[in-house]
């Protein structure tokens, strides 16, 4: 691992990407060119005195997790991403999916220009690449895992936690929603090694999933109503909008609500209440009923 020419990349691509670029407040007062280290670590989710080490030519080598949420905070391109990896000495991850996956420009531009609305961009198999603050305090935060697990899709039918995101009794249009769309994106793929694995796995653990898979629904999602169960709000009734990449790999889903709504109102308090756990989100989808509710 050579650290002097990581740090000095690291330290090159930081002056060259503007606060407002990434949605911070651009100052009067500002003495570099750039984001500074804080801002730097604050998007990627790191401590900002690990990532002062970086910069320094010192400290852990630094794992594929954290080089992808380096670049996705640096926005790189994907020559750029490449070389970040090569500088940390390791494994350069395939551009188009997994939990590493680099983040396709344009939709993270877009996600960049939503902050006050809850987006995301995920992958085909629903592994999240990078999420607003508003998206993880309506849904939560992606669990740090990989393999199938890093699926929504895989998630959903081999751990009953997972479902409590939604009332339970849209849990069955969920499931035929999720297995609809994953078969459109196994024939394109044509079952490649990743998608091969996860149907397994998921046909071993889940009669359900192989019962729906079994119909062969076809189907992608394009836009959705969905009501989702918040640990502190109850249940939200939001349209869920996507956009696709232009070769299908990536979408870009953000979360809205009519004015004035119920909703609306709800997703509004939600940047009061951020990201913490007021109660059990899932004792509170088991109590959510076929109706909207505001929970205590």
């Amino acid at each position: 691992m050579t650290f002097p020419e990581l740090a000095a990349f690291l330290k090159s691509r930081r002056d060259r990407v503007k606060p407002g670029d990434v949605g911070l407040p651009v100052g009067p007062r500002r003495r570099v060119p750039g984001l500074r280290r804080e801002e730097v670590a604050q998007l990627a989710g790191l401590s900002a005195d690990y990532y002062t080490e970086l910069e320094q030519g010192r400290g852990a080598q630094p794992s594929e997790q954290t080089l992808a949420a380096l670049a996705r905070a640096l926005r790189l391109a994907g020559d750029e991403r490449d070389h970040l990896y090569h500088l940390a000495d390791r494994r350069v991850p395939p551009a188009a999916h997994g939990p590493a996956a680099h983040v396709q420009p344009a939709l993270l531009r877009l996600l960049d220009q939503l902050t006050g609305t809850p987006a995301q961009v995920i992958t085909d198999l629903h592994e999240t690449l990078v999420q607003n603050e508003a998206a993880a305090a309506l849904i939560g935060r992606p669990p740090a895992v990989r393999g199938p697990a890093a699926s929504f899709v895989y998630r959903w039918f081999t751990d009953p936690a997972a479902r409590s995101l939604y009332p339970a009794p849209d849990h069955p249009r969920q499931s035929r929603a999720f297995v609809a769309d994953l078969q459109v994106v196994a024939a394109r793929r044509g079952r490649d090694a990743e998608v091969t694995r996860m149907i397994r796995e998921l046909h071993r653990r889940s009669t359900e999933f192989t019962a729906l898979w079994d119909t062969h629904e076809v189907g992608l999602r394009r836009n959705d109503h969905k009501r989702i169960v918040h640990p502190g709000l109850g249940v939200i009734e939001v349209e869920c909008l996507t956009l696709f990449s232009e070769d299908g790999r990536q979408r870009l889903l953000w979360f809205t609500a009519p004015p004035g709504s119920r909703a609306a109102e709800q997703l509004r308090l939600l940047s009061v209440i951020g990201t913490q756990d007021m109660t059990d989100r899932e004792h509170t989808a088991q109590d959510a009923t076929g109706s909207s509710w505001l929970g205590g």
